[in-house]
């Protein structure tokens, strides 16, 4: 029989929850880490790519389709760091950044910067914050997707057509999936061979399912 002292007796298994999911120093220093690389990322992204590549889609619904790379901080911070508020703290921040710099849209960054993020914080809250797999990546992308597609076709859009605004959606969506979710966990376990992120689970595991 297990004593009241064992970390895996029943009694003790919301206190080792809490305890699991509480933020270190570290988790916060490399959060904030990768949030500010992505803010410089997307500012460079925001003011030199972004213009040059969206002409062509400039209006259309299939805009989102080369919008994905916003998406990444919300999926890459949630498996690297597997704390609750994780995907929203980096994305957030990282929208924060790349709004001091300079942006043509203005605070709606920030406000796109929260949707986004927590986009993907619920679908790993949904999952308990025990699944960081390609899978898990791959539906907080979706998430993420999806949060973007809603604020920017139906809330900054919102006179446009039904038909448009569904297009639009989908096609972010489908974005946060093949760029966020799919690219964003390719990254991680990237950084998980370095070495980089020893002090993390990530680092230990390269993918879980």
């Amino acid at each position: 029989m297990r004593s009241p002292q064992d970390p895996t007796h029943p009694s003790n298994a919301p206190t080792s929850r809490i305890r699991r999911w509480r933020w270190r120093t570290v988790d916060i220093v490399v959060a904030s880490v990768l949030a500010v690389a992505f803010g410089v990322l997307f500012a460079v992204w925001n003011n030199l790519i972004y213009p040059a590549i969206s002409g062509p889609l400039t209006g259309s619904p299939a805009a989102p389709l080369i919008g994905g790379v916003w998406l990444l901080p919300a999926v890459v911070g949630g498996l690297v760091i597997r704390r609750p508020g994780a995907a929203l703290y980096t994305e957030v921040v990282a929208a924060t950044v790349s709004m001091l710099f300079g942006s043509a849209w203005g605070l709606s960054v920030f406000l796109s910067g929260v949707w986004q993020g927590l986009g993907a914080e619920v679908v790993f809250a949904l999952l308990a914050y025990r699944r960081w797999g390609v899978v898990a990546a791959v539906f907080a992308g979706a998430g993420a997707g999806l949060a973007m597609g809603v604020y920017e076709g139906f809330v900054l859009n919102a006179p446009y057509a039904w038909d448009w605004k569904i297009v639009y959606t989908l096609c972010a969506i489908t974005t946060g999936v093949v760029i966020a979710g799919v690219l964003g966990s390719v990254l991680v376990r990237a950084l998980a061979r370095t070495g980089v992120l020893a002090p993390f689970a990530s680092g230990r595991a390269q993918a879980e399912v």
